[in-house]
């Protein structure tokens, strides 16, 4: 017993060392076992044909409370953590398309903008479009809804690359149909345009309930105004 409490901490350090190297890589593989473990749970329980489904990095994959929050409106949680809008791209035709969902909302930009990632504004609009072609090809009636890139207290630095991708990716939901950009940064904004502190975690980067509460303020009324019920 002695022995075990002490290899623990250094077995846990190691393991989140392993971890973290393997999620620095970006390979879309990481993230497998999560999406496995989605696909075992829709065997289990099928959610609806024509759900709307949330996709997306870990603020998607942390909103515990998205299914009580967004009632009436049928949705289904399918963030994986520390994701980017490729790696989402890579596994839509597994954790979107089978749904035939009615709308998609996806949050993801900040994770490609960030050490260890670091892509260009541009880059992360191109995986954007292509998201769009992904999810539009078989499934043009489809309405896409992109969460504008939130600032932190932690990526700070970062916030000048996320407002121009912000405004690249609304710039093209404008041109599109069934694609629409759904702003929360301006919420999340002090007077002096700082990050607001009392809506994160201990990390700076993570929101706390009062964050997801402005979330849900922002954009449950922007599916309401266009999907009043679940399908039956």
């Amino acid at each position: 017993m002695r022995l075990a409490r002490r290899l623990a901490p250094p077995l846990v350090i190691t393991l989140f060392v392993v971890a973290f190297a393997l999620w620095s890589t970006g390979k879309p593989w990481f993230w497998a076992f999560q999406i496995s473990g989605y696909e075992r749970a829709d065997r289990a329980n099928p959610p609806k044909q024509g759900v709307i489904v949330f996709t997306g990095s870990s603020s998607i994959r942390f909103w515990h409370t998205l299914a009580y929050d967004m009632q009436p409106l049928d949705v289904v949680d399918r963030g994986f953590g520390g994701s980017t809008i490729a790696q989402v791209n890579h596994y839509a035709s597994r954790i979107v398309l089978p749904y035939r969902p009615r709308a998609v909302v996806l949050y993801a930009g900040d994770n490609d903008l960030s050490w260890p990632s670091s892509k260009s504004p541009e880059t992360v609009f191109g995986d954007f479009k292509r998201f769009v072609e992904i999810i539009h090809s078989p499934l043009p009636d489809t309405w896409i809804y992109y969460v504008s890139i939130k600032p932190t207290l932690r990526r700070a630095a970062d916030w000048p690359k996320m407002q121009e991708t912000n405004r690249m990716i609304a710039g093209f939901c404008r041109t599109q149909d069934r694609v629409q950009f759904i702003d929360v940064s301006a919420a999340m904004l002090d007077s002096n345009g700082k990050p607001r502190p009392e809506l994160f975690r201990w990390d700076g980067l993570h929101m706390n309930a009062r964050g997801y509460a402005i979330w849900t303020s922002i954009i449950k009324p922007v599916l309401l105004s266009r999907f009043e019920a679940a399908p039956r």
